[in-house]
């Protein structure tokens, strides 16, 4: 798995001019996004890194604060752009592979405590966020 994840002072996903989900205080923006060869374990993995990770005011987690996180699937994180002008999209699941996974570690993020809104898998979406910082770094499992 992969995730861009950016601190943020709010963000949401709109989905045909709907909000589908939104976070209104700091917290993180989590772009994810699923590689073929991911399974259950590595959603699990994920959840804990990002629910975890020390990157709000103070190096504080979402953990230790309560704070929201936004979670928005993203499979153009896998988009090889190496060769030629055209991204190779091999590495990133299919959405039957992909799906699962990201609602595993959505869950697995709610059965931790943590506060989770997200986009809608599949959708064409507007994200808008107000960054922090700017503070944005990339996790790779």
């Amino acid at each position: 798995m992969r995730a861009v994840v950016a601190r943020v002072s709010r963000a949401r996903v709109v989905v045909e001019q709907e909000t589908v989900g939104e976070i209104t205080e700091p917290g993180l923006l989590v772009l994810l996004g699923v590689h073929v060869d991911d399974t259950a374990d590595t959603a699990v993995a994920m959840a804990r890194k990002l629910h975890e990770l020390r990157v709000l005011r103070d190096e504080q987690s979402c953990a230790t604060t309560g704070s929201p996180l936004l979670v928005v699937s993203q499979f153009t994180l896998y988009g090889d752009t190496r060769k030629g002008r055209r991204p190779s999209w091999t590495a990133a699941a299919r959405p039957e592979h992909a799906r699962p996974l990201v609602d595993a570690t959505i869950a697995e993020l709610r059965a931790r405590g943590a506060v989770v809104a997200t986009g809608r898998f599949g959708a064409t979406m507007a994200v808008e966020s107000v960054n922090e910082g700017p503070f944005t770094v990339l996790i790779d499992l």
